[in-house]
């Protein structure tokens, strides 16, 4: 059984129920977690779903990069600013900012708390600020060329490399039951079956054709006369 964390604000589920349902490799235990790498670090998982940058992961570790997360603004429901689309950092000069980074999920769900009370702005990544905003809350973009961008992303082990994480990770990054790993052989015909042959019938065999065929009266009958 193949076992993994998966940090808050990521949505993994239809990569869970495709890999269960397409492989047998004995199901899948999976935990939702805050720091879905230190689970993996402390031997719990066999792989884990994290957000980068982060500096516990070292050389020894296998990274897949499965796509990048959109900064975003965490607003008191009655703010003027959430009439915008998208803030921008002149938006919030003279704001007072309670957080502006990713990895750390217990402050962010903590200053959120203050946020709802009506004081103050939340800077995270736009998918933690959807899943922890209550109905107090409203999340918008958050444009600032400067702000360091987010990336979720599988790691484990290099030691702990198995078929069961490659098949998981062929899931996450898209793979269809066409195209597994083994696909090589899925178009293989079943011993003794012949291979049909393609017919192509060139003016050149044609013409042979009806060279040979004897004179006689046209297919249907006689044409009759008007």
């Amino acid at each position: 059984m193949l076992s993994l964390s998966f940090i808050t604000g990521t949505e993994p589920d239809k990569w869970f129920r495709r890999f269960t349902d397409r492989t047998d490799h004995g199901g899948l235990r999976t935990v939702a977690s805050d720091d879905a790498l230190a689970q993996l670090l402390s031997g719990d998982v066999d792989v884990a779903l994290v957000r980068l940058p982060d500096a516990r992961v070292t050389d020894e570790m296998h990274v897949v990069r499965l796509y990048n997360e959109q900064p975003g603004i965490a607003l008191p429901v009655d703010h003027t600013l959430t009439l915008l689309e998208q803030v921008g950092e002149k938006d919030i000069v003279g704001e007072l900012i309670h957080y502006q980074g990713s990895s750390d999920i217990p402050a962010i769900r903590e200053h959120l708390g203050v946020v709802a009370a009506g004081v103050g702005v939340v800077i995270a990544p736009r998918p933690v600020l959807k899943l922890l905003s209550g109905k107090k809350i409203v999340h918008r973009e958050y444009h600032n060329p400067t702000y360091p961008s987010t990336t979720i992303a599988l790691v484990w082990r290099k030691t702990d490399d198995s078929e069961a994480i490659q098949d998981f990770v062929g899931i996450a990054k898209g793979r269809t039951p066409q195209s597994t790993r083994g696909s090589q052989h899925a178009n293989a015909k079943p011993a003794g079956q012949p291979a049909r042959k393609s017919v192509k019938t060139t003016t050149k065999n044609r013409a042979k054709k009806l060279a040979g065929r004897k004179p006689g009266r046209r297919r249907g009958g006689p044409r009759r006369s008007r």
